[in-house]
């Protein structure tokens, strides 16, 4: 069904709703892009918005809004149970289903926050991404712990919602012989760690925009397994190789995704591996990093597809 266009407006300048609860840095820099541009940029927090289905209008509710907005951008998507956070992609989606474009989308944020639904749409792509199993039953949980170990592999045990390198659990057989329980669920996502072509733990993070990618970093631990920049890993500036521009196009595309940060790891052998895909990626550390001005080109993607303007091709 086609989505109702939402109400006219009679703002002096075009709105973006940057739904946030902590804009910070990034907030700052967006609303400054947009600024430069004539438009205006907004915070508001998906945890305040509600829904109002008594009367006409909209139905839907921005606190801070006279109107719905022109676009909105997604920065983050609060936690909480699975029934708050269905509600937050409600609103996404009503916005979308209002005629708003959403940057990233309820849809974009659904495949890419799952990473057990990541690994699937990529397994099933055909995009390189390490075996992974997610599974409810501990009892087969640790049957494929047993079997992996016994073929010389370990697992990395992985919240299946989660970010920034919090509650990862490197099994190896040695420190966890037995499956520990999952964090903040039951259900166990477990992929496979894949061996580093360094001594260090490092990987790639390349940021992609407008089914483009435009800029890479390489992020390197100092100590242990983990690259998050969270986590104490530090950013570099790094080629974004013909290898890793394609491998990252791909993974945006197969999630269908506006922007997305995605994770690149080398093996032993040198090949690249989708690790993750981030559908509200940070990039302070990237920008600091790469020279590139990642709010700029967010914006100005934003803004084109707002217009209806065709999506970029991807370049070679």
């Amino acid at each position: 069904m086609t989505a109702r266009p939402h109400p006219a407006r009679t703002r002096a300048a075009p709105v973006v709703a940057i739904f946030s609860d902590d804009p910070g840095w990034h907030g700052a820099r967006l609303c400054a892009a947009l600024a430069e541009r004539g438009w205006v940029g907004r915070y508001v927090s998906l945890q305040t918005c509600h829904f109002d289905l008594s009367a006409g209008g909209p139905g839907l509710h921005l606190p801070g809004f006279d109107a719905l907005p022109d676009a909105a951008f997604v920065r983050g998507v609060p936690g909480g149970t699975l029934e708050e956070v269905v509600y937050y992609l409600d609103v996404l989606h009503a916005l979308r289903r209002l005629g708003v474009l959403v940057y990233n989308d309820g849809g974009a944020i659904e495949r890419s926050v799952d990473k057990g639904m990541t690994s699937f749409l990529l397994h099933t792509a055909g995009v390189p991404t390490p075996p992974a199993w997610v599974v409810r039953d501990p009892d087969e949980a640790g049957r494929v712990l047993a079997r992996e170990l016994a073929a010389g592999h370990e697992l990395v045990l992985k919240p299946l919602f989660g970010s920034q390198g919090e509650g990862l659990t490197r099994l190896n057989g040695k420190d966890h012989a037995t499956l520990p329980r999952p964090v903040g669920s039951g259900i166990h996502y477990l992929q496979r760690f894949i061996p580093g072509d360094t001594a260090q733990a490092q990987d790639f993070r390349v940021f992609v925009i407008g089914a483009r990618a435009v800029a890479a970093m390489r992020r390197s631990a100092p100590t242990g397994w983990i690259t998050n920049v969270a986590q104490g890993a530090s950013c570099h500036p790094a080629d974004l190789t013909p290898d890793l521009r394609d491998l990252a196009e791909a993974a945006a595309r197969t999630l269908e995704m506006a922007y997305a940060g995605v994770d690149i790891l080398r093996d032993t052998a040198g090949r690249a591996w989708v690790i993750e895909v981030n559908g509200v990626p940070a990039w302070k550390g990237l920008q600091q990093v790469c020279g590139f001005d990642l709010a700029a080109a967010l914006v100005a993607d934003l803004l084109r597809l707002q217009r209806g303007a065709p999506r970029m091709e991807a370049v070679g």
